[in-house]
């Protein structure tokens, strides 16, 4: 009996089901868990990058006619059918999958940023599915978008997948999928530094201790990955920069103000577009056909304007061209980029902001030298303006930064890069507010700034936080009837309804038993007839509520004008609970206690 204990106790522990569990509950518990996870996640997304760049490069290959190696954007010339009418077939499809989508699948993807701000890190294989396929359909196709967003999606969506099937808390999850999209914007740009920072600013929507590990750990095994596999599909080449004088200082913020200010106009001019197209087309299946004439037009007069311009940034850093030319090529990429995303193409402006920012830079430096020969440096400019442009539009400062220090190797420059970027952000954030992404949702309705938690917040409602056993009386009550059935001490307030059911009011106890006299009736001391809350108020509404009635509590109805009283809820429970939950997200986001 006691030799066979042992056996058996053996065989539990080895049984499959045992074990799953086992290796959830460890990973749960600690760091290390989550760390092998990331590194889990970091190497799918390097080979998901590779995938997704190698499938969009191969219809660029068949669909325009390249020669193997040559890239779109790059192209001195392109036969003149195909320039013109790709893009709008690639639209024609897009539009039908939309209609296919409309259908079977009516509810909006969810994306990283608003996946982590609202849903926790819940962020579906389905979304990375359906967004992977409509980016790589307009970047394919010719489109003037990047694949970042499809690499972000696949990235974040396998890690949220992983984090979910072992049981993470929310928490971990945000951070796990905040590693994922990392590891995938690594190995794209081959640059882990950028990718970890990209999380950092934009996924997770801040930078803590508990997160960092991670996060750089998913970034360096996906470039590592992505170095074997030669994903760097958007890898920026490392260029060599001199020392710089004092006087370049000058020239790096007023290079950032200026790629602050053209940022926030290629942002409104997607809207510009989308606007006027809404009016006109009220078929959205048509839209994107459309928008991919239009940039296909484009395409006739320079092939730079299509996708995402991973050849035309190598050109603009490596080539000599008057101002002329370059301020074309600007013009029409920043024209191609805002019909393409207001036409209602799907793709990252994460590549092209850095294209238009090196093209700034550069056109700045040729003026320049036109009026102080020989100028500044070009390629020092391009540079500046690459990381500026990239700020302001993509709305993640560091992650710039970075990937300048990782594309020069010279801190001098990435100093001077720091300054632009820093001037570019501060500008957006006080003359416009939003980066590409947030933009988009307030376009939405979403009231969402960045990935920063708030989902718990919505979910904190008066009806989850409302007492529903309490007690009423009808209107017509005695107030003698009322003092007897209420006596001091026994409450503070009763809820008051009228001969339908419906909400009344509320009278104070104490108040009923001092009245005067003459009071007969519970009407005269009837209170907060008209301050109702609903159950879908969120605790930051619930608060202003109470604020602009002044009172200690409020009653919670169904709907307004039915008046149905569901429950009760006091502003003292509610500022309890909201901090009860504010202290737990600052425990969670700093991995204390």
């Amino acid at each position: 009996m006691h030799g066979s204990f042992p056996l058996r106790r053996l065989r539990v522990w080895a049984s499959p089901t045992r074990g799953a569990a086992s290796l959830r509950a460890w990973v749960r518990r600690g760091e290390v868990g989550i760390v092998l996870l990331a590194v889990a996640a970091g190497a799918m997304a390097g080979v998901l990058a590779y995938v997704l760049g190698a499938a969009a490069q191969l219809m660029h290959l068949v669909l325009f006619d390249l020669a193997p190696g040559q890239r779109i954007s790059g192209m001195g010339g392109l036969h003149p059918y195909r320039a013109l009418l790709v893009p709008a077939l690639g639209g024609l499809l897009l539009g039908l999958l939309g209609l296919a989508l409309a259908r079977w699948r009516p509810r909006a993807p969810v994306d990283p940023v608003e996946a982590n701000a609202l849903h926790g890190g819940r962020l579906g294989l389905g979304d990375a599915v359906v967004v992977g396929a409509q980016t790589l359909l307009s970047n394919g196709f010719g489109a003037s978008v990047g694949l970042e967003a499809a690499y972000a999606q696949a990235g974040g969506g396998v890690a949220s997948r992983l984090g979910q099937a072992f049981g993470l808390r929310r928490a971990d999850l945000r951070i796990l999928l905040g590693a994922g999209a990392a590891g995938a914007i690594a190995a794209a740009f081959d640059a882990p530094l950028t990718g970890a920072f990209y999380a950092f600013e934009l996924v997770i929507g801040t930078y803590t201790t508990a997160a960092l590990v991670p996060v750089i750990a998913a970034a360096v095994t996906a470039s590592l990955v992505g170095r074997w596999l030669e994903a760097g599909s958007y890898q920026v080449e490392h260029l060599g920069i001199g020392a710089q004088g004092w006087e370049a200082w000058p020239l790096a913020l007023g290079l950032g103000v200026l790629c602050g200010l053209l940022g926030i106009a290629l942002m409104r001019g997607v809207t510009l577009v989308e606007a006027p197209l809404r009016r006109l087309v009220p078929w959205a299946w048509l839209r994107p056909a459309l928008g991919g004439l239009a940039v296909g037009g484009l395409a006739l007069v320079t092939p730079a304007v299509l996708s995402s311009g991973h050849a035309a940034l190598h050109l603009a850093f490596v080539t000599e061209a008057p101002a002329w030319p370059v301020a074309l090529v600007l013009g029409l990429k920043a024209l191609a980029v805002a019909i393409s995303i207001g036409s209602g193409f799907r793709g990252g402006l994460f590549y092209a902001s850095l294209l238009l920012g090196a093209l700034t830079g550069k056109l700045a430096a040729v003026l320049l030298a036109m009026v102080a020969a020989p100028g500044p440096d070009p390629l020092l400019l391009a540079i500046i303006g690459m990381s500026a442009f990239g700020a302001a539009v993509v709305g993640a400062p560091l992650a710039m930064v970075f990937l300048a220090l990782e594309t020069t190797a010279n801190f001098e420059v990435t100093s001077l890069v720091l300054a632009a970027v820093c001037v570019s952000a501060l500008l957006v954030r006080r003359l416009f507010g939003y980066s590409f992404a947030t933009w988009r949702f307030h376009l939405r309705g979403e009231t969402i700034r960045s990935a920063h938690d708030v989902g718990w917040l919505r979910d904190l409602t008066a009806g989850r936080l409302m007492r529903r056993d309490l007690r009423t009386v009808r209107g017509d009550m005695g107030l003698d009837a009322f003092r007897l059935a209420f006596p001091l001490g026994s409450a503070s307030r009763v809820v008051v309804l009228d001969e339908a059911g419906r909400y009344a009011g509320m009278v104070a106890v104490q108040e009923a038993h001092y009245a005067p006299a003459e009071t007969t009736t519970l009407a005269p001391l009837l209170q907060l007839r008209d301050r109702v809350l609903l159950p879908g108020m969120t605790a930051r509404q619930a608060m202003a509520a109470f604020e602009s009635a002044e009172a200690e509590a409020l009653a919670v109805v169904d709907a307004l004008p039915s008046g149905k009283v569901l429950g009760l809820l006091t502003e003292a429970h509610l500022l309890r609970r909201y901090t009860e939950e504010m202290d737990k997200l600052r425990r969670d986001e700093t991995g204390v206690g």
